[in-house]
């Protein structure tokens, strides 16, 4: 679903102007350059050029603008000198505060959410991420239809925040976005339940399933090729990739194990987009094992860490809930000799693995850590099979731990360690 003008090809071109708030006496964990960065990140990974970047400190919270008086002055002047078409507030806007300040600098203005939301609008491929992201959109849009705004208009025939001026009729808009959003939950009720029996007729097949998730361009996408050969969209670029994709692997111990490859997170993630992929993110709480991947060599991996765990809290699998979790220290082709060995030195003691999914480095090891991860409680049993009965044989030996076996007649006789769970998939066979 394109968000921009039906005569536009995208956002390429468009020059926007930067602002990056700090509210005084809020808990930042990133400094201001360090989220500069993010939010141009975010602004080129829909073709956006940011010509300047402004960070202020905001001690007093205006209901009008949220900036003071003198700042909007400020950013005005520096959106003037640089001809933009577009300012970027790296934070939340109330609709009000929006209105206000692009009357105020004369030019459009976009938030945080918006922003993101405009990326994914961008990016979803599939139909589901499509109605995904077209909900939350539309949730967001719902809020800004205010007397005078001119950015849903009738002639555009889509719902972006990046058009021109236009006239609005407002009763008549918000009854077509209630309408529109109600069928749009309908249909995702109905993809809801079709994943469902997907995901019960995956576990009862005989596969463990591991799933990717960590922040945005963390390096998910390149260990997924890495692991499964795959040729998924992977580009040093904020949200490369929205809809999920699953990918059969082998490993140590497990002749087939499915991978998914999940959307990244990213701090303040709009609880639009949290409520619309729900769905699709409880992939994860399904999964045998969840992998954490993090760029280490990032300077705000902590804090990166630090939001992968709220939003997965969200979901209801806080640590110790849910699916195990195992830390994957991604990037390490970046580091310093010294940080890799200090990196290397922590890993350990905290059960993390340290790797480049860029360089092949130490992903033979999360192979092997892996494969063991997804047999944690190995069971002995004695099992007889038909000496006919190839495919179970085959599958005993790839994926457990067989201690014994002999013939007796027409018969095989093993001693195999299984997992509980692999146990239960053998005997589904």
């Amino acid at each position: 679903m394109s968000v921009f003008n039906r005569d536009e090809e995208g956002a390429g071109g468009q020059t926007a102007l930067l602002v990056v708030p700090t509210l005084a006496r809020h808990d930042h964990s990133r400094g201001a350059e360090a989220r500069t960065e993010e939010a141009k990140g975010l602004a080129e990974a829909i073709g956006i050029t940011v010509t300047d970047a402004l960070a202020f400190t905001v001690r007093q919270l205006k209901p009008g603008t949220l900036f003071g008086s003198g700042q909007v002055d400020e950013i005005a002047a520096a959106a003037a000198a640089d001809d933009v078409t577009l300012t970027i507030v790296d934070h939340t806007l109330t609709p009000v505060q929006q209105k206000n300040l692009e009357d105020r600098l004369k030019t459009k203005v976009i938030d945080r959410t918006g922003l993101i939301l405009e990326i994914f609008g961008e990016r979803a491929a599939t139909a589901e991420g499509r109605l995904q992201v077209e909900l939350a959109h539309l949730d967001y849009q719902a809020g800004r239809l205010v007397r005078s705004w001119t950015h849903l208009e009738r002639q555009r025939g889509g719902f972006g925040f990046l058009g021109g001026p236009g006239e609005t009729q407002i009763e008549a808009d918000r009854r077509m976005i209630r309408d529109r959003m109600a069928r749009i939950r309908k249909e995702l009720e109905q993809v809801k339940k079709t994943r469902g029996l997907h995901r019960d007729r995956r576990q009862r097949a005989p596969w463990p399933v591991v799933a990717l998730v960590g922040y945005t361009n963390a390096g998910k996408s390149t260990l997924f090729n890495r692991l499964t050969e795959a040729s998924v969209m992977a580009k040093d670029l904020l949200f490369a990739t929205l809809d999920p994709t699953m990918r059969s692997v082998k490993l140590p111990g497990h002749e087939k194990v499915i991978l998914s490859d999940t959307v990244g997170f990213v701090s303040d993630l709009p609880t639009q987009l949290v409520a619309a992929f729900r769905a699709t993110l409880e992939e994860v709480a399904s999964a045998d094992l969840i992998l954490h991947v993090r760029d280490i060599a990032h300077p705000d991996s902590e804090a990166q860490a630090e939001d992968v765990d709220h939003v997965l809290a969200e979901l209801g699998l806080e640590e110790g809930k849910g699916p195990p979790r195992l830390e994957v220290w991604n990037k390490a082709d970046l580091l310093s000799p010294d940080d890799y060995a200090t990196l290397q030195g922590r890993a350990g003691p905290r059960g993390a693995i340290l790797i480049s999914a860029e360089t092949g480095q130490g992903v033979e090891h999360l192979r092997e850590v892996v494969g063991a991860a997804l047999d944690p409680d190995r069971n002995r049993h004695d099992i007889a099979l038909p000496a006919s009965d190839g495919q179970r044989l085959s599958w005993l030996h790839a994926n457990g731990k067989v201690l014994d076996q002999r013939m007796e007649g027409d018969r095989i006789h093993l001693v195999v360690e299984l997992s509980e769970k692999d146990w239960e998939r053998f005997n589904a066979l």
